[in-house]
């Protein structure tokens, strides 16, 4: 075991159909590779079933606690909800919608233990989406590399390997929705001088449901919260 001791967290808005065999996977392994674990469902207020079948899995192992926004607050919020209710000290997270292959979570730990980084981010060897998600995410990422000099491949991608202890000595998270909470993680993060390293992890189809993220409104809230951090830390 490289990392004794990892909390795990997937923020979940109606998925339903794939909450279930998410946590099951990741379950598996963690049950092979971490002595002390746990998982957290952020149920960021969802309209289907969700909440109804993360609970059923929370009562079946208390190692696996469910966070119930009541209404739906956004993504931001939903990490802030998982980093801030996490106990052991890494904490890893991917999307709930079983597009990332969590078995690598155990490459992660090898880079950190390579690196002694404190931060290890995925990016995606090929992404599963469409061409105006990845044409968005780079207009993204160029934003932030010219505001903040933050040069890394992904900022955005859903696997990330975090120390506890960054998010504890970081400005607190302030960001609610949209994509801006990853930015405004690892800017932080890099300003603080926290080491940050990445690797490659693989993306795969969506099955069943869709994908919220790319809504308009939210895009320009992310380029809004974006220039406000710019503007405070300039």
């Amino acid at each position: 075991m490289v990392i004794d001791s990892l909390s795990v967290f997937f923020p979940t808005y109606n998925e339903e159909g794939n909450i279930k065999n998410t946590v099951i996977k990741a379950k598996n392994v963690l049950l092979k590779n971490v002595h002390d674990w746990e998982i957290l469902i952020v149920n960021d207020g969802s309209t289907d079933k969700t909440k109804e079948i993360a609970d059923k899995l929370g009562t079946e192992d208390t190692r696996i606690r469910v966070i119930n926004h009541e209404h739906n607050r956004g993504y931001g919020a939903s990490l802030k909800s998982g980093f801030y209710n996490s106990k052991y000290p890494w904490i890893a997270f991917t999307d709930s919608d079983g597009q990332f292959d969590f078995s690598e979570i155990v490459s992660f730990f090898q880079k950190q233990k390579a690196t002694n980084a404190d931060l290890v981010i995925g990016y995606y060897k090929k992404r599963k989406v469409s061409k105006f998600k990845i044409i968005t995410s780079r207009m993204w990422e160029i934003s932030v590399m010219i505001l903040f000099g933050l040069h890394v491949y992904d900022i955005d991608c859903g696997f990330k390997l975090v120390r506890k202890e960054v998010i504890e000595k970081i400005p607190k998270l302030e960001s609610e929705r949209g994509a801006f909470i990853s930015s405004e993680l690892l800017i932080k993060a890099k300003k603080k001088g926290f080491k940050i390293v990445e690797i490659p992890v693989t993306h795969l189809p969506r099955i069943v449901g869709r994908g919220t993220g790319r809504n308009i409104k939210v895009i320009l809230q992310s380029f809004v919260d974006l220039f406000k951090l710019w503007r405070k830390l300039k």
